[in-house]
């Protein structure tokens, strides 16, 4: 099997992530309040947002999908780079804030 960069796996997830907003928008629009009302609580705490434990790559999807949520969605670059800094085992992501979407 050949080897996966880092910027391809963030494509890969973005395109991931992409895939399921559109499955969360269709609901949103036969269900008025669904994002707000069930996803995001659902997601922040799947990615452990509100909690004390440090980053960690299992969290990595569920901040992905957050942001993607968001108006400012992710570009590819960006996501590589925190995916490279999870990968790395780095203890602080610059921009870790910046996931935080409360």
């Amino acid at each position: 099997m050949a080897q996966i960069t880092t910027e391809q796996m963030a494509q890969l997830l973005m395109g991931v992530a992409r895939a399921q907003l559109a499955i969360i928008d269709s609901i949103e629009n036969s269900k008025a309040g669904f994002k707000s009302t069930h996803v995001r609580p659902i997601l922040e705490s799947a990615s452990r947002i509100r909690s004390n434990h440090p980053v960690a790559l299992t969290d990595f999807p569920s901040r992905l999908l957050l942001q993607m949520l968001g108006r400012n969605p992710p570009d590819a670059a960006r996501v590589a780079h925190e995916l490279e800094e999870l990968v790395a085992g780095s203890s602080g992501i610059p921009g870790r804030d910046s996931l935080d979407m409360t």
